[in-house]
Protein backbone atom coordinates (compact mmCIF):
# COMPACT_ATOMS: atom_id res chain seq x y z
CA UNK A 1 0.00 0.00 0.00
CA UNK A 2 0.69 3.66 -0.73
CA UNK A 3 2.40 5.40 2.77
CA UNK A 4 2.39 8.84 1.98
CA UNK A 5 -0.47 9.26 5.05
CA UNK A 6 0.92 6.57 7.40
CA UNK A 7 -0.12 7.66 10.65
CA UNK A 8 -2.91 9.48 9.97
CA UNK A 9 -5.78 8.41 12.03
CA UNK A 10 -9.16 9.06 10.70
CA UNK A 11 -12.89 7.87 11.79
CA UNK A 12 -15.45 7.80 9.40
CA UNK A 13 -18.88 7.62 10.35
CA UNK A 14 -19.89 8.03 6.63
CA UNK A 15 -22.81 5.74 4.94
CA UNK A 16 -23.70 4.89 0.90
CA UNK A 17 -21.23 6.71 -1.06
CA UNK A 18 -19.97 10.65 -0.05
CA UNK A 19 -18.40 10.09 3.37
CA UNK A 20 -17.03 6.41 2.35
CA UNK A 21 -15.23 7.60 -0.86
CA UNK A 22 -13.90 10.33 1.22
CA UNK A 23 -12.28 7.93 3.87
CA UNK A 24 -11.31 5.21 1.09
CA UNK A 25 -9.50 8.52 -0.61
CA UNK A 26 -7.19 8.36 2.44
CA UNK A 27 -7.14 5.55 3.55
CA UNK A 28 -5.34 4.53 -0.39
CA UNK A 29 -2.55 6.78 0.76
CA UNK A 30 -2.08 4.87 3.72
CA UNK A 31 -4.55 6.78 6.28
CA UNK A 32 -5.67 3.84 9.24
CA UNK A 33 -9.36 4.90 8.82
CA UNK A 34 -11.82 3.22 11.02
CA UNK A 35 -15.09 2.91 10.11
CA UNK A 36 -17.87 3.69 12.92
CA UNK A 37 -20.84 1.88 11.43
CA UNK A 38 -24.42 1.64 13.10
CA UNK A 39 -25.15 -2.09 14.39
CA UNK A 40 -27.33 -2.43 11.29
CA UNK A 41 -24.28 -1.56 9.18
CA UNK A 42 -23.77 1.24 6.33
CA UNK A 43 -27.35 0.70 4.37
CA UNK A 44 -24.82 0.25 1.12
CA UNK A 45 -23.72 -2.95 2.52
CA UNK A 46 -27.27 -4.73 1.46
CA UNK A 47 -27.55 -2.30 -1.99
CA UNK A 48 -28.29 -5.90 -3.44
CA UNK A 49 -28.40 -8.36 -1.93
CA UNK A 50 -26.73 -9.55 1.53
CA UNK A 51 -24.74 -7.43 3.94
CA UNK A 52 -21.31 -7.14 1.49
CA UNK A 53 -22.52 -6.01 -1.99
CA UNK A 54 -19.97 -4.75 -4.61
CA UNK A 55 -21.32 -1.41 -4.14
CA UNK A 56 -20.13 -1.17 -0.80
CA UNK A 57 -17.20 -3.33 -1.29
CA UNK A 58 -15.99 -0.62 -3.93
CA UNK A 59 -16.06 2.56 -1.30
CA UNK A 60 -14.76 1.16 1.68
CA UNK A 61 -11.30 -0.76 0.97
CA UNK A 62 -8.36 0.13 3.36
CA UNK A 63 -10.51 0.16 6.18
CA UNK A 64 -11.46 -1.26 9.11
CA UNK A 65 -15.28 -1.49 11.16
CA UNK A 66 -16.43 -1.13 14.61
CA UNK A 67 -20.20 -1.20 15.46
CA UNK A 68 -21.43 0.89 18.07
CA UNK A 69 -24.53 2.02 19.20
CA UNK A 70 -24.94 5.63 20.02
CA UNK A 71 -27.60 5.22 22.15
CA UNK A 72 -25.45 3.15 24.45
CA UNK A 73 -23.37 4.86 27.24
CA UNK A 74 -20.48 2.84 26.57
CA UNK A 75 -20.48 3.01 22.90
CA UNK A 76 -20.36 6.20 23.26
CA UNK A 77 -17.23 6.59 25.45
CA UNK A 78 -15.45 4.30 23.23
CA UNK A 79 -16.79 6.69 20.26
CA UNK A 80 -15.11 9.18 21.95
CA UNK A 81 -11.71 7.36 23.02
CA UNK A 82 -11.64 7.06 19.20
CA UNK A 83 -12.06 10.68 18.37
CA UNK A 84 -9.63 12.10 20.99
CA UNK A 85 -6.85 10.07 19.23
CA UNK A 86 -8.14 10.78 15.86
CA UNK A 87 -6.35 13.56 13.39
CA UNK A 88 -9.47 13.72 10.95
CA UNK A 89 -13.11 12.78 11.56
CA UNK A 90 -15.52 12.36 8.77
CA UNK A 91 -19.51 12.18 8.32
CA UNK A 92 -22.26 12.84 5.69
CA UNK A 93 -25.69 13.06 7.54
CA UNK A 94 -27.63 15.24 6.80
CA UNK A 95 -27.61 18.79 8.51
CA UNK A 96 -28.59 17.89 12.51
CA UNK A 97 -28.20 14.29 12.64
CA UNK A 98 -24.44 14.64 13.99
CA UNK A 99 -25.54 17.13 16.58
CA UNK A 100 -28.12 13.99 17.80
CA UNK A 101 -26.01 11.53 17.47
CA UNK A 102 -23.26 13.42 19.91
CA UNK A 103 -21.13 14.13 16.42
CA UNK A 104 -21.35 17.37 15.95
CA UNK A 105 -18.67 19.59 15.22
CA UNK A 106 -18.14 21.32 18.14
CA UNK A 107 -18.37 18.44 20.96
CA UNK A 108 -15.79 17.10 18.82
CA UNK A 109 -13.72 20.18 18.11
CA UNK A 110 -14.06 20.22 21.93
CA UNK A 111 -12.80 16.85 23.02
CA UNK A 112 -10.45 17.38 19.91
CA UNK A 113 -8.90 20.96 19.11
CA UNK A 114 -6.36 19.04 16.64
CA UNK A 115 -9.14 17.30 14.94
CA UNK A 116 -9.99 18.16 11.16
CA UNK A 117 -13.92 17.37 10.96
CA UNK A 118 -15.23 17.29 7.43
CA UNK A 119 -19.15 17.35 7.45
CA UNK A 120 -20.21 16.34 4.05
CA UNK A 121 -24.14 17.36 2.35
CA UNK A 122 -26.64 17.71 0.24
CA UNK A 123 -26.91 21.42 -0.28
CA UNK A 124 -24.81 23.03 2.72
CA UNK A 125 -25.40 23.55 6.58
CA UNK A 126 -28.13 26.23 6.56
CA UNK A 127 -30.42 27.73 3.64
CA UNK A 128 -33.50 27.06 2.10
CA UNK A 129 -32.93 23.79 0.69
CA UNK A 130 -30.82 22.47 4.34
CA UNK A 131 -34.03 19.94 5.31
CA UNK A 132 -34.11 18.50 1.93
CA UNK A 133 -32.69 14.93 1.21
CA UNK A 134 -30.10 14.62 -1.41
CA UNK A 135 -28.66 11.90 -3.68
CA UNK A 136 -26.66 11.85 -6.34
CA UNK A 137 -29.05 12.52 -9.19
CA UNK A 138 -30.74 15.50 -7.29
CA UNK A 139 -27.12 16.88 -6.97
CA UNK A 140 -25.96 16.47 -9.97
CA UNK A 141 -29.59 18.50 -11.69
CA UNK A 142 -29.44 21.36 -9.93
CA UNK A 143 -25.63 22.38 -10.04
CA UNK A 144 -26.01 22.17 -13.96
CA UNK A 145 -23.92 19.38 -14.93
CA UNK A 146 -26.69 17.01 -15.89
CA UNK A 147 -27.67 19.98 -18.40
CA UNK A 148 -24.22 19.97 -20.09
CA UNK A 149 -24.04 16.48 -20.38
CA UNK A 150 -27.47 14.82 -21.36
CA UNK A 151 -28.97 14.95 -24.51
CA UNK A 152 -32.00 17.07 -24.03
CA UNK A 153 -33.91 15.45 -26.52
CA UNK A 154 -33.12 11.83 -24.89
CA UNK A 155 -32.11 12.46 -21.69
CA UNK A 156 -31.21 9.83 -19.79
CA UNK A 157 -28.94 9.53 -16.59
CA UNK A 158 -25.32 8.37 -16.90
CA UNK A 159 -24.67 5.61 -15.22
CA UNK A 160 -22.20 6.00 -12.17
CA UNK A 161 -22.63 7.94 -8.98
CA UNK A 162 -20.91 11.01 -10.02
CA UNK A 163 -21.83 13.82 -7.64
CA UNK A 164 -21.58 11.12 -5.00
CA UNK A 165 -17.92 10.54 -6.16
CA UNK A 166 -16.68 13.73 -6.56
CA UNK A 167 -18.00 14.91 -3.64
CA UNK A 168 -16.11 12.48 -1.84
CA UNK A 169 -12.93 13.52 -3.65
CA UNK A 170 -13.56 16.82 -2.95
CA UNK A 171 -13.87 16.15 0.57
CA UNK A 172 -10.70 14.50 0.66
CA UNK A 173 -9.04 17.46 -0.95
CA UNK A 174 -10.39 19.72 1.54
CA UNK A 175 -8.87 17.14 4.65
CA UNK A 176 -5.69 17.46 2.87
CA UNK A 177 -5.59 21.43 2.58
CA UNK A 178 -6.91 21.27 6.58
CA UNK A 179 -4.13 18.90 7.76
CA UNK A 180 -1.57 20.59 6.11
CA UNK A 181 -2.63 23.59 7.96
CA UNK A 182 -2.96 22.17 10.97
CA UNK A 183 0.61 21.30 10.10
CA UNK A 184 1.50 25.29 10.85
CA UNK A 185 -1.31 26.60 13.34
CA UNK A 186 -0.99 23.10 15.61
CA UNK A 187 -5.09 23.18 15.35
CA UNK A 188 -7.81 21.47 13.45
CA UNK A 189 -10.87 22.59 12.69
CA UNK A 190 -14.47 22.50 10.17
CA UNK A 191 -14.29 21.46 6.47
CA UNK A 192 -17.71 21.56 4.97
CA UNK A 193 -18.50 20.64 1.44
CA UNK A 194 -21.81 19.75 -0.29
CA UNK A 195 -22.55 18.12 -2.98
CA UNK A 196 -24.22 21.16 -5.02
CA UNK A 197 -20.81 23.51 -4.41
CA UNK A 198 -18.64 20.17 -5.66
CA UNK A 199 -20.71 19.56 -8.78
CA UNK A 200 -20.58 23.21 -9.68
CA UNK A 201 -17.39 23.29 -8.78
CA UNK A 202 -16.73 20.29 -10.98
CA UNK A 203 -18.65 22.42 -13.97
CA UNK A 204 -16.76 25.08 -13.59
CA UNK A 205 -15.74 25.54 -17.31
CA UNK A 206 -19.35 26.03 -18.40
CA UNK A 207 -20.18 28.42 -15.70
CA UNK A 208 -16.65 30.19 -17.04
CA UNK A 209 -17.97 30.23 -20.48
CA UNK A 210 -21.53 31.63 -19.63
CA UNK A 211 -19.94 34.41 -16.99
CA UNK A 212 -17.62 35.20 -20.32
CA UNK A 213 -20.44 34.92 -23.16
CA UNK A 214 -23.52 35.23 -21.43
CA UNK A 215 -24.77 32.27 -23.09
CA UNK A 216 -26.04 29.39 -21.91
CA UNK A 217 -23.93 26.10 -22.10
CA UNK A 218 -26.03 22.85 -23.71
CA UNK A 219 -24.69 19.23 -23.77
CA UNK A 220 -23.17 19.44 -27.24
CA UNK A 221 -21.03 22.57 -26.84
CA UNK A 222 -18.18 20.92 -25.83
CA UNK A 223 -18.07 17.96 -28.44
CA UNK A 224 -18.26 20.62 -30.84
CA UNK A 225 -15.90 22.79 -29.73
CA UNK A 226 -13.43 19.64 -28.79
CA UNK A 227 -13.99 18.10 -32.32
CA UNK A 228 -14.99 14.64 -30.74
CA UNK A 229 -16.97 12.16 -32.35
CA UNK A 230 -18.53 8.63 -31.10
CA UNK A 231 -18.99 6.66 -34.37
CA UNK A 232 -20.28 2.67 -34.70
CA UNK A 233 -18.30 0.35 -36.55
CA UNK A 234 -19.97 -2.32 -38.88
CA UNK A 235 -18.92 -4.80 -35.56
CA UNK A 236 -21.25 -2.57 -33.79
CA UNK A 237 -18.49 -1.72 -31.33
CA UNK A 238 -18.08 2.10 -30.95
CA UNK A 239 -14.90 4.19 -31.38
CA UNK A 240 -13.95 7.57 -29.68
CA UNK A 241 -12.22 10.50 -31.72
CA UNK A 242 -11.70 13.84 -30.73
CA UNK A 243 -9.60 16.22 -33.04
CA UNK A 244 -9.17 19.28 -30.13
CA UNK A 245 -8.03 22.29 -32.50
CA UNK A 246 -4.54 21.56 -34.44
CA UNK A 247 -5.58 21.12 -38.01
CA UNK A 248 -2.91 18.11 -38.48
CA UNK A 249 -5.85 15.80 -36.65
CA UNK A 250 -8.24 16.22 -39.23
CA UNK A 251 -6.08 16.07 -42.50
CA UNK A 252 -4.89 12.73 -40.27
CA UNK A 253 -8.13 11.45 -40.00
CA UNK A 254 -8.64 12.39 -43.48
CA UNK A 255 -6.20 10.35 -44.58
CA UNK A 256 -7.12 7.45 -42.46
CA UNK A 257 -10.08 7.49 -43.69
CA UNK A 258 -9.47 8.02 -47.40
CA UNK A 259 -11.92 10.66 -47.67
CA UNK A 260 -10.10 13.49 -49.65
CA UNK A 261 -14.02 14.75 -50.66
CA UNK A 262 -14.63 15.25 -46.97
CA UNK A 263 -11.85 17.54 -47.06
CA UNK A 264 -12.76 19.21 -49.91
CA UNK A 265 -16.57 19.87 -48.52
CA UNK A 266 -16.68 23.55 -47.94
CA UNK A 267 -18.91 22.38 -44.69
CA UNK A 268 -15.89 20.92 -43.18
CA UNK A 269 -13.30 22.75 -45.20
CA UNK A 270 -11.88 24.80 -41.85
CA UNK A 271 -12.12 23.96 -38.02
CA UNK A 272 -14.83 26.67 -37.49
CA UNK A 273 -16.76 25.49 -40.17
CA UNK A 274 -16.55 21.67 -38.65
CA UNK A 275 -17.75 22.99 -35.55
CA UNK A 276 -21.16 24.84 -37.34
CA UNK A 277 -21.88 21.54 -38.98
CA UNK A 278 -20.99 19.53 -36.30
CA UNK A 279 -23.60 16.56 -36.48
CA UNK A 280 -23.48 16.61 -40.58
CA UNK A 281 -19.99 15.93 -40.43
CA UNK A 282 -20.72 13.50 -37.48
CA UNK A 283 -23.72 11.58 -39.79
CA UNK A 284 -20.86 11.42 -42.43
CA UNK A 285 -18.01 10.18 -40.33
CA UNK A 286 -20.44 7.39 -38.88
CA UNK A 287 -21.47 6.45 -42.53
CA UNK A 288 -17.49 5.55 -43.30
CA UNK A 289 -17.03 4.18 -40.02
CA UNK A 290 -20.15 1.41 -40.53
CA UNK A 291 -18.17 0.03 -43.68
CA UNK A 292 -15.22 -1.76 -41.05
CA UNK A 293 -14.67 -3.41 -38.33
CA UNK A 294 -13.32 -1.65 -34.88
CA UNK A 295 -9.89 -3.82 -35.34
CA UNK A 296 -9.59 -2.23 -38.87
CA UNK A 297 -9.83 1.34 -37.62
CA UNK A 298 -7.95 0.97 -34.70
CA UNK A 299 -5.20 0.36 -37.21
CA UNK A 300 -5.57 3.17 -39.38
CA UNK A 301 -6.20 5.67 -36.45
CA UNK A 302 -2.94 4.57 -34.57
CA UNK A 303 -1.25 4.59 -38.21
CA UNK A 304 -2.12 8.23 -38.56
CA UNK A 305 -1.81 9.64 -35.12
CA UNK A 306 -5.28 10.37 -34.66
CA UNK A 307 -6.40 10.74 -30.79
CA UNK A 308 -8.95 7.60 -30.60
CA UNK A 309 -9.83 4.88 -28.13
CA UNK A 310 -12.06 2.15 -28.64
CA UNK A 311 -14.81 2.59 -26.17
CA UNK A 312 -14.44 0.07 -23.36
CA UNK A 313 -16.46 -2.44 -21.56
CA UNK A 314 -14.91 -2.86 -17.89
CA UNK A 315 -14.20 -6.65 -19.38
CA UNK A 316 -11.88 -5.15 -22.04
CA UNK A 317 -10.39 -2.47 -19.86
CA UNK A 318 -8.55 -4.91 -17.34
CA UNK A 319 -7.10 -6.70 -20.36
CA UNK A 320 -5.87 -3.53 -21.99
CA UNK A 321 -2.25 -3.85 -22.44
CA UNK A 322 -1.45 -0.31 -21.13
CA UNK A 323 -3.62 -0.71 -18.07
CA UNK A 324 -1.89 -4.15 -17.51
CA UNK A 325 1.42 -2.20 -18.20
CA UNK A 326 0.61 0.47 -14.95
CA UNK A 327 -0.21 -2.41 -13.11
CA UNK A 328 -3.97 -1.02 -12.48
CA UNK A 329 -5.74 -4.07 -11.70
CA UNK A 330 -4.36 -5.11 -8.43
CA UNK A 331 -5.20 -7.78 -5.87
CA UNK A 332 -7.35 -7.64 -2.83
CA UNK A 333 -5.67 -9.38 -0.16
CA UNK A 334 -8.52 -10.58 2.41
CA UNK A 335 -10.34 -14.19 2.36
CA UNK A 336 -13.62 -12.46 1.30
CA UNK A 337 -15.06 -10.36 -1.72
CA UNK A 338 -13.79 -9.50 -4.68
CA UNK A 339 -10.10 -10.92 -5.41
CA UNK A 340 -9.14 -8.02 -7.70
CA UNK A 341 -9.67 -4.12 -7.62
CA UNK A 342 -8.20 -0.93 -9.52
CA UNK A 343 -6.04 0.42 -7.35
CA UNK A 344 -5.76 4.15 -6.66
CA UNK A 345 -4.44 6.37 -9.27
CA UNK A 346 -1.93 8.17 -7.72
CA UNK A 347 1.83 7.21 -7.28
CA UNK A 348 4.80 8.92 -5.45
CA UNK A 349 8.41 8.50 -6.27
CA UNK A 350 7.50 6.16 -9.10
CA UNK A 351 5.73 3.88 -6.40
CA UNK A 352 2.54 2.73 -6.34
CA UNK A 353 -0.17 0.22 -4.67
CA UNK A 354 0.33 -3.03 -5.51
CA UNK A 355 -3.07 -4.93 -3.48
CA UNK A 356 -5.31 -2.91 -1.52
CA UNK A 357 -7.45 -4.67 1.57
CA UNK A 358 -10.46 -5.65 1.36
CA UNK A 359 -13.80 -3.66 3.04
CA UNK A 360 -14.20 -4.87 6.24
CA UNK A 361 -17.19 -6.95 7.18
CA UNK A 362 -19.33 -5.60 9.61
CA UNK A 363 -17.70 -4.87 12.69
CA UNK A 364 -15.00 -6.96 11.68
CA UNK A 365 -12.40 -5.36 13.85
CA UNK A 366 -14.32 -4.53 16.82
CA UNK A 367 -13.48 -7.08 19.06
CA UNK A 368 -10.17 -6.13 19.15
CA UNK A 369 -10.60 -2.14 19.20
CA UNK A 370 -12.48 -2.16 21.66
CA UNK A 371 -10.26 -4.86 23.74
CA UNK A 372 -7.28 -2.64 23.57
CA UNK A 373 -8.99 0.99 24.52
CA UNK A 374 -10.74 -1.33 27.20
CA UNK A 375 -7.03 -2.01 28.39
CA UNK A 376 -6.40 1.85 28.30
CA UNK A 377 -4.12 1.64 25.22
CA UNK A 378 -4.03 3.98 22.79
CA UNK A 379 -5.76 3.43 19.38
CA UNK A 380 -4.79 -0.12 18.66
CA UNK A 381 -2.30 -0.23 15.47
CA UNK A 382 -3.62 -1.67 12.09
CA UNK A 383 -2.62 -5.25 11.21
CA UNK A 384 -1.30 -6.07 14.85
CA UNK A 385 -4.49 -8.67 15.38
CA UNK A 386 -5.17 -11.63 13.47
CA UNK A 387 -8.57 -10.80 12.39
CA UNK A 388 -6.90 -8.00 10.64
CA UNK A 389 -4.62 -9.87 9.06
CA UNK A 390 -4.93 -11.55 5.50
CA UNK A 391 -5.57 -15.13 5.22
Amino acid sequence: MIGTLSGIRVVEQGTFITGPCAGMMLADLGADVIKIESPDGDPYRSYQSGNYSPHFQAYNRNKRSVALDMKSERDRALFDRLVREADVFIQNFRPGTADRLGAGATRLLALNPRLVYCSISGFGSSGPYVDRPSYDSVAQALSGFLSVVVDNDHPQFLGPALADAITGIYAAYGVLGALVQRGRTGCGGLVEVSMLEAMAHFAVEPFAAFFALGEIPASTDRPRLAQAYILRTTDQRLIAIHLSSPEKFWEALIAATQAPDLAADPRFATRAARIANYEMLRDELDARFARAPLAYWLAQLRAHDVPHAPINRINDVIVDPQVEHLGLVVPVAAPHGAASAVRPAVQFGGERARSVRAAPLLDEHGSAIRASLGRGEPWPERGKHAEDIAK
